[in-house]
């Protein structure tokens, strides 16, 4: 499998492993000027960067880094984001400060990581009831802490 990376922008970094065992390449952010981000606020950081992956039955998943999220209280606005293989345009990821205090992203810093995992694709078939399990309807909490 291939990921085909375009810049568009002349100073994006192409995604990189830190080591040869890590699940995920790390996302660098594509910056003209710094952007600080203030606690309680989400900002979308520019990559720089387009993607053809060469098959369609996977999935571009983007996570944060852990560094970045526990020690400074970066994440993700939307906990983990979904890269269709048929989306052709920018990537930018929406960074949340959960923090109290601001936190300012330079160019080129490791912001997020990139790993592709296997998509399956169920037909989806209507039912007029479906079988009872041991847990049944127990929702939330059900099975205790």
């Amino acid at each position: 499998m291939k990921l085909h990376f375009q810049k568009v922008h002349p100073n994006a970094q192409l995604p990189v492993r830190a080591t040869a065992q890590s699940a995920g390449a790390d996302l660098c952010a594509c910056l003209d000027t710094p952007v600080t981000i203030h606690p309680g606020e989400t900002v979308m950081i520019p990559l720089g960067l387009k993607c053809q992956p060469d098959a369609c039955d996977m999935a571009l998943m983007i996570f944060p880094r852990s560094g970045l999220s526990s020690k400074h209280g970066i994440t993700l606005a939307n906990a983990v984001g979904v890269v269709d293989t048929d989306y052709r345009g920018e990537w930018f990821v929406p960074l949340h400060n959960i923090s109290r205090t601001p936190f300012t992203i330079e160019h080129g810093m490791r912001v997020a990581q990139l790993v592709a995992v296997p998509v399956y694709f169920p037909e989806i078939v209507e039912t007029l009831s479906v079988d009872e399990t041991e847990r049944g309807e127990g929702g939330f909490g059900s099975s205790g802490l």
